[in-house]
């Protein structure tokens, strides 16, 4: 891999400077005094010529840095014959710039690592053979084959047997979309059903994909460059020093108080206290599984005020679960997800997985189905066991089926919910249905409470999704504002008018995203699902596919800044003290140089502490993680239970008393027998733990309080079950009977979602 040159002349500097300095100790020991002061001269000629190249081309574009004087002080060394002290202060510049170097170096390093594992080749069908080709070298009618889980690696016409894609990362909705035989099709989707023929339309450079890169291009260079913490204060300090060497050789005539003035006037604290805790901070954050590309971006995100949030893969998972099962007869739920989870384990549908989750969770018996048939997009049968079996769309498993207000129900519910339904048939028969949501992440909202706690003051959601969708996710989780439908165009726009009003910082994870990322002041990309072009656009990456990455790496970045800027004015301090000694004649250009050294050393070492720190978050032992997955185990098990109290609500009068008594019975066994149990096992294992763990912002007792509002639910519950007639619940009783469900339905839904937040600190 070719070097960068300036790289490359950076290090020569560093290693002629230190090799100088070095030579002309050993020669000066030996008695070669003469040898020495050349050996010295010329290092600190070299890197003199080298910097003042720099610094020249510099303020031609009228930007004043710290190297000015540094450059001073070694000219005024050459001139004045003290070539020890302009050595010294050679390594310390070249020193500076090299951990700076470094920090950037670092984060590009471990950021290749994973970008490189993104696809880079295309397959060619030519005749009957397949071809790996680089993608680059894909050209307009060539066929092209998608295997499943592969990217669409340009834009083209779906082929003959149709395709089911994941767009999430160009659209962010979640939900897959089907695409008929002869639809066009754009790159950087996913392919989430079977390999698909494709016939290329627009080259790789042409394509869709590519369209956003110029974007991201565009954005970066729009974007306002940066400013190094140690410059801001640089034209002050410049000004002080100059006034200070001023007066000392006007008053003394002795142009050699100047230049020890100078000497220890030379910024060190700023040329390498600065980098000092941002390389810190910038390996602090990578052991943390973030990547920063360098000092900047870290600077930056620890003065944010505004936080922008793509929606999906971002403040949801990104993967669809089941939320709910509707059943229309009198087969029960468990056993409308076996049948359909059996069928579904021969389906490459993208909702394939998230059923036989499902199945898993309600810990029911699979049967392998034969003699299944799948139509693409639309809907697998088959036989499980003596039954057949059909899933998916309406049209599919029940052609021709009557609108009843269960259905007209369940197609209001999705359009409301943006959720998604999966329909069953058993023998012929429509059965019910599986209502399936991408969730928010559990870790999403206390992340969020803490980052305006932090000191963000506007937290806004943007997305690609549609408005009712994205408002209802933007309420759960506290969000100002949501700025819904948005292409990646109209992103950077919004980023463009947030970076206006306060420094922002933008979050994402998809294709579409990394034009806003580039522009924002920061970007950041949730690195884990392999968002290429997110990741390369973005300042930062969270590699874990966890949000509280951004709240670890705010920390991180303001308690470095803070780190920085005390060593910067601690050191500044002492400069400024050493320089009024200097100006007094108390102090030699030699003696200032080794002075400056030392108050080095001082701020160095207490900049180095950004590279260890507090714990960030309470310390989680194997015994807790274990007992979070349980806890998140017996949850999945629990919900489908819950989400069952409205189904049986809303069904009450549609069933037959004695059935209705049956459903009404379970469902207190299930109360009784699982539920309460499981609260307060909960109370007793699990809530002592992480009382500990936050101390001062225990929330369990609360959440004690809740466990005895379910109690009392349950017990008024039941008790309404025993008053019922034999043969089942009259009219007038279906009224106390469904406030019951309803309200059972909501405590538990709100109380399980705390406590999933809550236990998502055991997992972390």
């Amino acid at each position: 891999m070719t070097k960068d040159p300036r790289s490359l002349r950076h290090v020569a500097l560093l290693v002629v400077s230190v090799a100088g300095l070095a030579a002309g100790g050993v020669l000066y020991l030996s008695g070669e005094r003469e040898a020495a002061w050349w050996a010295w001269f010329c290092a600190t000629a070299i890197v003199l010529l080298s910097t003042f190249v720099s610094v020249a081309s510099s303020l031609l574009r009228k930007e004043a840095g710290v190297d000015v004087i540094a450059v001073l002080a070694m000219a005024g060394a050459l001139l004045l014959g003290e070539v020890l002290a302009g050595a010294i202060i050679a390594v310390m510049l070249t020193g500076g710039g090299a951990l700076e170097r470094f920090a950037i170096a670092r984060a590009r390093r471990e950021l290749g690592a994973l970008l490189r594992r993104a696809p880079r080749v295309a397959h060619r069908r030519v005749g009957s053979e397949l071809l790996d080709v680089d993608i680059g070298d894909v050209e307009v009618g060539d066929v092209l084959v998608v295997k499943p889980g592969e990217v669409v690696p340009a834009d083209g016409i779906v082929g003959a047997s149709g395709a089911v894609l994941d767009e999430s990362a160009l659209t962010g909705e979640a939900r897959p979309v089907e695409l008929e035989p002869g639809s066009p099709v754009r790159s950087g989707g996913t392919n989430a059903g079977a390999p698909l023929e494709l016939q290329v339309t627009a080259s790789a450079e042409e394509s869709t994909f590519a369209g956003i890169i110029r974007l991201v291009r565009a954005a970066e260079e729009s974007k306002a460059p940066f400013v190094r913490l140690a410059d801001r204060y640089a034209l002050g300090f410049l000004a002080v020093t100059l006034s200070v060497a001023g007066v000392a050789w006007i008053a003394s005539g002795e142009a050699v108080r100047a230049l020890a003035v100078l000497v220890v006037a030379t910024p060190c604290p700023l040329i390498l206290a600065a980098p000092a805790a941002i390389i810190g901070g910038v390996s602090r954050a990578a052991k943390h599984g973030i990547i920063v590309k360098g000092g900047g971006p870290l600077e930056t995100l620890a003065s944010a005020s505004a936080l922008l949030l793509d929606k999906t893969g971002t403040v949801t998972s990104g993967r669809p679960q089941v939320t709910a099962v509707e059943t229309f007869g009198v087969v029960s739920s468990d056993e409308l997800v076996r049948l359909a989870a059996s069928l579904e384990q021969a389906s490459i549908h993208p909702f394939a997985p998230a059923i036989l989750a499902e199945a898993r969770s309600r810990r029911v018996e699979l049967r392998f189905p034969t003699g299944s048939r799948e139509k693409l997009g639309t809907g697998i049968a088959g036989s499980v066991g003596e039954r057949r079996v059909a899933v998916g769309q309406l049209n599919f498993v029940s052609p021709g089926a009557s609108r009843t207000p269960a259905l007209r129900s369940i197609q209001l519910r999705t359009e409301v919910e943006g959720s998604s339904s999966v329909f069953v048939s058993i023998d012929g028969a429509l059965a019910g249905a599986l209502l399936l949501q991408d969730p928010v992440r559990p870790d999403a909202p206390r992340a969020l409470r803490s980052l305006r706690s932090a000191g963000i003051r506007h937290i806004h959601m943007v997305t690609g999704d549609h408005p009712g969708v994205a408002e209802l996710v933007g309420d759960a989780l506290g969000v100002d504002r949501v700025f819904a439908e948005r292409t990646p165009e109209e992103k950077v726009e919004v980023v463009r008018l947030m970076c206006a009003e306060g420094i922002t910082a933008m979050v994402g994870d998809g294709i579409n995203d990394a034009p806003a990322l580039a522009l924002a002041d920061v970007g950041i990309a949730m690195g884990a699902r392999g968002a290429t072009a997110a990741s390369e656009a973005a300042d930062v990456v969270l590699t874990a596919d966890r949000l509280e990455g951004l709240l670890l790496a705010t920390d991180i970045a303001r308690r470095t800044r803070r780190i920085a800027l005390q060593s910067v004015f601690v050191g500044m301090g002492l400069s400024l003290v050493a320089m009024g000694f200097a100006a007094a004649g108390a102090i030699t250009p030699i003696a200032g140089a080794i002075l400056q050294e030392g108050i080095d050393v001082l701020v160095i070492l207490n900049a180095l502490r950004a590279l260890v720190g507090p714990r960030l978050g309470p310390r989680k032992t194997p015994e807790m993680r274990r007992l979070a997955r349980g806890l998140a185990s017996a949850h999945r098990a629990l919900r489908p239970h819950i989400g069952e109290l409205v189904s049986l609500a809303a069904r009450l009068d549609t069933l037959p008393p004695a059935d209705a008594r049956e459903e009404l019975e379970r469902v207190r066994e299930m109360l009784e027998k699982e539920l309460l149990p499981h609260e307060r096992e909960e109370q007793r294992t699990a809530y002592p733990i992480v009382g500990k763990m936050l101390k001062h912002e225990d929330p369990t007792g609360p959440l004690i309080r809740t466990h005895q509002e379910i109690q009392r639910l349950v017990r008024l519950y039941g008790r309404l079950i025993e008053q019922l007639p034999a043969d089942g619940p009259r009219p007038d009783d279906l009224r106390d009977l469904r406030r019951a469900l309803y309200g059972l339905h909501a405590i538990l839904a709100l109380h399980f979602a705390q406590e999933d937040e809550l236990f998502s600190l055991l997992e972390a």
